[in-house]
């Protein structure tokens, strides 16, 4: 699309938004920003939308909330009055505009006749996902840009299960979405007359209520709270997010007392002021926690982003010093701790199922079917595993039992149909507890993990390319890596490639191939020689592409060299392919 028109076509409409309008002002003669802003439609993908906060096309503002919101509600129109009777649960995290932009959804939505129920406060992303399947919404919408840095906020949509629309239905709401040809003429009521028709209702204290009761039930070894729940020493940081108080209430529920919460970082906090980016997979956002730690001598040390769907934790090492955990070990922990102790109470079921996604460890694979359960892999996205849940609560082949990615995400109980940091916050201390009573820190407990299923190691680099150049430097590298597939990586020879564009597993070595029963995904995924592996995934929310590693040897040194081997040899490729 030709930027300059759209530009012209926003300045020249008369009842332009005048906040936005004085934020183009400040933009004119800038070409460069200015084609960002207008170079193209913000794109409505399968999770929704993410995108910098400002004016024009391609960013986040309150007219591209209404045509999201525009699209959804014909999409709700299309299913019939009971649909919209049952209506769309919204909330929103701590970002710029969220509480102003969950209105606005709202208010497109409830234009429609459509019945909406909207946070009073700022709330988890996981309790939207609770209170879509507690309210038996149609839908559901969070406005969050998860940890992404203070100038982005996003729109995610949510099925009437509390699972991230899978993608026959985000294939229908999105053609909804491009349908709306005028963002700016989107019609919408306001707010004080919803409210009087009752199609805008307020919630909060009853699903908070309800959410903490099921989280409860999440608790495996209630003897060990009762005995160790006051011993245990935890450190808190919500990082100036949403999990403040329901991580408290939760702790406080499974009997842990003893918990200091990071103070700099309790508030909601736009700006996320004391922190580079408020992404617990970066240890940098440990800092101010881990002082905490020292001075209390803690056990264990979380931290949760701004929605509070990912959690980081943090122990100490032989050494005494405060480490942080990779997704894949506290995945590793809390997988181990939940199959051991169920089987030891009689309360494993048979047909139990561990659900994980393909750049996540093989540790995963390997503690469920050494305990007799299935393991299925699940593309790259938690509304992947969701999905998954809802084929078991159809079929009844399956029972699930936990959820997980490596990028901090988490889920034990069913009745979340998303990642949970709340809840693998309350499951991560009672596992740090459990060990806490044998004598051991629960990096011990790791390191006993590994000695009974080999050392899995894994690693990630990002490269963030941004603008419309680096949109085309990122088509550009994964058709090179495509066109021309590596043959070796750190001197072992590439057994298959995983394609999941073209749902295609093909064998070097013989040439042949065989399909992957998986929806398709711009992802391609190398497996060596000796079960090494490395994959390649642009990111679906962010201007950057990601690359997986993964390893496993007889003893952690070995591991780690093997890691460190192979992520240098992939990049150097990348390096030569992006010239």
């Amino acid at each position: 699309m030709d930027w300059k028109n759209e530009y012209k076509r926003w300045v020249s409409a008369t009842s332009l938004d005048e906040e936005l309008k004085k934020d183009l002002e400040a933009l004119k003669g800038q070409d460069q920003s200015l084609e960002d802003a207008f170079y193209k439609n913000l794109e409505f993908g399968t999770g929704g939308m993410r995108g910098e906060i400002g004016p024009g096309t391609n960013r986040m503002n309150l007219y591209t909330i209404r045509k999201a919101s525009e699209g959804l509600a014909q999409y709700i129109d299309a299913h019939g009055e009971a649909y919209k009777k049952r209506g769309v649960a919204i909330a929103y995290d701590s970002r710029h505009k969220s509480p102003e932009f969950a209105m606005e959804a709202a208010k497109t939505l409830s234009s429609h006749g459509i019945q909406t129920y909207v946070f009073e406060e700022l709330r988890p992303t996981p309790e939207l996902s609770f209170a879509v399947r507690t309210l038996n919404a149609c839908a559901g919408i969070v406005i969050t840009a998860s940890h992404n840095p203070p100038e982005y906020n996003g729109y995610k949509v949510y099925g009437e299960d509390g699972g991230q629309l899978p993608p026959k239905a985000a294939s229908e709401v999105i053609s909804y979405v491009d349908g709306v040809e005028n963002e700016l003429e989107v019609k919408v009521t306001s707010e004080q007359e919803l409210k009087e028709k009752g199609l805008i209702q307020m919630i909060g204290a009853e699903i908070d209520r309800q959410y903490v009761e099921q989280l409860k039930t999440l608790r495996v070894n209630k003897e060990l709270l009762s005995k160790m729940g006051e011993q245990l020493k935890i450190v808190f940081t919500p990082l100036h997010g949403t999990a403040n108080i329901p991580v408290r209430e939760g702790l406080k529920a499974y009997g842990f007392t003893n918990v200091t919460v990071v103070k700099e970082q309790e508030l909601p906090d736009p700006n996320f002021s004391t922190v580079s980016s408020p992404n617990p997979e970066e240890h940098a956002a440990f800092e101010l926690a881990i002082q905490y730690g020292e001075q209390e001598d803690a056990d264990i040390l979380l931290a949760t982003d701004p929605d509070a769907d990912r959690v980081g934790v943090a122990v100490k090492n032989r050494e005494g010093k405060y480490v942080v955990l990779t997704g894949n070990q506290t995945g590793a922990l809390l997988l181990d701790y939940i199959i051991t102790q169920k089987k030891e109470n009689g309360e494993l079921p048979e047909n139990g199922a561990v659900l994980k996604t393909i750049v996540t460890s093989e540790i995963g694979r390997k503690i469920a079917e050494d305990n007799g359960l299935t393991s299925y892999d699940t593309l790259t996205g938690f509304k992947f595993i969701g999905e998954k849940i809802k084929e078991f609560e159809t079929t009844g082949e399956h029972t699930f039992l936990f959820g997980y990615e490596e990028s901090y995400g988490y889920l034990v109980g069913d009745f979340v149909r998303d990642k949970d940091a709340v809840q693998a916050c309350l499951v991560a201390a009672e596992v740090a507890a459990f060990y806490k009573s044998k004598g051991m820190t629960l990096y011990e407990g790791l390191l006993e993990v590994f000695e009974q299923y080999g050392f899995y190691q894994e690693g990630l680099e990002s490269l963030t390319l941004k603008g419309k150049e680096g949109a085309e430097k990122i088509v550009s590298l994964l058709a090179k890596f495509r066109e021309d597939p590596p043959t070796e990586a750190a001197g072992l020879r590439v057994q298959s490639v995983e394609d999941y564009e073209t749902s295609i597993r093909t064998f070097l070595g013989s040439g042949e191939s065989e399909q992957i029963e998986l929806p398709t995904s711009n992802v391609l995924k190398y497996i060596l020689e000796d079960g090494s592996w490395f994959c390649l995934r642009p990111s679906g929310t962010e201007p950057k592409v990601k690359f997986y590693f993964g390893v496993n040897s007889d003893n952690l040194e070995n591991s780690q060299s093997k890691l460190a081997e192979l992520r240098s040899s992939v990049m150097g490729k990348v390096q030569e392919r992006l010239g």
